[in-house]
């Protein structure tokens, strides 16, 4: 197994990290990831096979959630996506299909995605790719999420988390899984400007230009606002 699949399986989050890093309500990714029971009814996880009761979130689960978030943002039932991510587990033979960009830049993986959505019934809202002008394409959240994933051998292996700031980046290998500029945390960098450090200080502290200093601190404004 190569080193970025088997990165894939690393327990990297707490399910409420999860949420605070997509800025999804408290509980959402514990629900997505491991199900959940309500008025004596359970209900299966979207992104595991089946519920394990475990708390920690793999990366690659991580990175399968960011991308329900986006459907989410556009007021999509995330449960109804279910059928589809099952059925492409099977298919693909991967654990985390959804943080495998073949399955969506590729015209074999565009049209295995095609294929399962109509095999299941997609809503159209739920689509993973789409018809236009004749193409098989991804669907805007699908896109979205791709520009946002950095790949290596067509595996997800690290996250911009916000388009606004490039260099910042979500890494589970570096900075314990959080938002980081080189490896040095948004969080620690805005906490020193709160503090009083100068953005020269700080600069020449972590090795950073003042721009990348500048971008951390704004980055945590956004985050917290």
């Amino acid at each position: 197994m190569s080193v970025v699949v088997d990165l894939l399986a690393r327990p990297t989050y707490t399910m409420s990290q999860v949420d605070r890093l997509l800025g999804l309500r408290p509980g959402t990714a514990r629900r997505w990831i491991d199900g959940y029971t309500r008025n004596g009814r359970s209900y299966d996880p979207v992104v595991r096979q089946r519920h394990t009761g475990e708390d920690l979130a793999t990366w690659g689960e991580f990175v399968e959630t960011r991308l329900l978030a986006g459907y989410r943002n556009a007021g999509v039932p995330i449960i109804n996506m279910r059928p589809a991510i099952a059925k492409l587990r099977g298919e693909t033979r991967s654990q985390y299909p959804l943080a495998l960009s073949a399955n969506f830049v590729t015209p074999h993986g565009k049209e295995l995605v095609q294929r399962i959505q109509e095999q299941v019934g997609l809503q159209s809202e739920l689509l993973l790719v789409v018809m236009r002008s004749g193409q098989l394409v991804m669907a805007d959240p699908v896109e979205i999420f791709v520009n946002a994933v950095e790949f290596t051998n067509g595996t997800a292996v690290r996250m911009r988390p916000d388009p606004k700031f490039p260099e910042i980046k979500i890494d589970p290998l570096r900075a314990f899984g959080e938002p980081s500029v080189r490896a040095v945390p948004t969080e620690v960098i805005a906490e020193q400007v709160r503090a009083g450090d100068s953005e020269e200080l700080i600069s020449e502290l972590y090795e950073l230009s003042p721009e990348q200093v500048r971008a951390a601190v704004l980055f945590e404004k956004r985050r917290s606002a």
